[in-house]
């Protein structure tokens, strides 16, 4: 049986809560040379692959936006991290999705 992530958000949506000054909780899995090129503002960036050992960095009490490229490393990211008790939602196609502006470091 395939794991189903339980909410999802498009990116758009993200954006627009953002716009209207909405606090959300952002967590970008990518690594580190596409973070650099661009990333939402305000989100907290460790790449898929480091997930496990800083879990401690991460509130389990507040609900998680995780983003990505396309939205697939995100939701393995959501897999992971739900399957450890944390509130997590998948924002589907990713920052390839993304129309609002990045920072770029």
């Amino acid at each position: 049986m395939a794991f189903q992530i339980p909410k999802a958000i498009p990116p758009q949506e993200v954006a627009k809560q953002l716009q209207q000054g909405k606090a959300l909780n952002l967590l970008d899995v990518r690594e580190l040379t596409e973070w650099s090129e661009g990333h939402v503002e305000g989100a907290k960036h460790i790449p898929v692959s480091q997930l496990i050992e800083r879990l401690t960095e991460l509130d389990s009490e507040q609900e998680i936006i995780v983003m990505c490229r396309s939205g697939n490393r995100s939701g393995l990211a959501c897999e992971l991290l739900h399957e450890r008790g944390f509130k997590v939602v998948n924002m589907t196609g990713g920052l390839n999705e993304w129309n609002s502006a990045l920072v770029r470091d």
